[in-house]
């Protein structure tokens, strides 16, 4: 797979926290959308890419099957900060 070249879109503030968490987990692009897939959120891997990109808008109900699909708090997806 080729290394995204363009700089990060403007459409969603979560993709690069999705790529950060994901590979941080040693997640697979492919791994992860079948687990997406499992979980009831069927996503290509191109529109998956676009979202990671930042060049896709993410759904809000998208955002709560990633953030299971990653066993992370959609906080921490959102990369919301505890004071």
């Amino acid at each position: 797979m080729k290394h995204r070249q363009d700089p990060p879109g403007d459409k969603n503030i979560i993709g690069s926290r999705v790529v950060s968490i994901r590979k941080s987990k040693g997640i697979k692009q492919r791994e992860f959308l079948a687990r997406l897939q499992t979980l009831g959120l069927d996503i290509s891997q191109t529109s998956l890419s676009r979202l990671e990109g930042q060049y896709r808008l993410v759904q809000d109900y998208e955002v709560v099957m990633i953030a299971k699909a990653l066993e992370v708090s959609v906080g921490d997806l959102l990369g919301e900060e505890i004071e």
